[in-house]
């Protein structure tokens, strides 16, 4: 069974940086693909923000500011946030999905595992 915890948000300013974790348990991170997805305040539907896996993607609003890696010795998938926006804020989820070359990586309907997500709220 896989199960990811996040961790790493906070309440920082605009312009700050912050890095998420999400960390495994059962699971190799290397051989999935993993993506970050959010949910900002009011909205139903988590938002595609990254995925890594055979490759990497990004989201157009994060591209050039976020950047998702993996450290493999600590099975931890990491997204450095940088120049961070005030809408930006949002929880956001780790999830993965076994599919390592997915096509379907921002459809958050494919991914099966999902943390329980860390709030990031950033202030102007």
């Amino acid at each position: 069974q896989l199960q990811l915890v996040e961790s790493g948000g906070g309440l920082v300013q605009a312009g700050d940086s912050l890095r998420l974790s999400c960390a495994s348990s059962g699971r190799t991170l290397s051989t999935l693909n993993v993506g970050w997805f959010r949910q900002a305040p009011g909205k139903k539907e988590r938002e595609f923000v990254a995925a890594r896996g055979g490759f990497i993607y990004y989201s157009d609003s994060v591209k050039g500011r976020f950047t998702i890696s993996i450290e493999n010795a600590k099975n931890t998938v990491y997204l450095q946030m940088n120049s961070l926006k005030p809408e930006d804020t949002a929880v956001y989820y780790c999830a993965a999905q076994t599919q390592y070359y997915s096509r379907n990586f921002n459809e958050e309907g494919e991914y099966p595992y999902w943390g329980q997500g860390t709030q990031v709220t950033v202030s102007s």
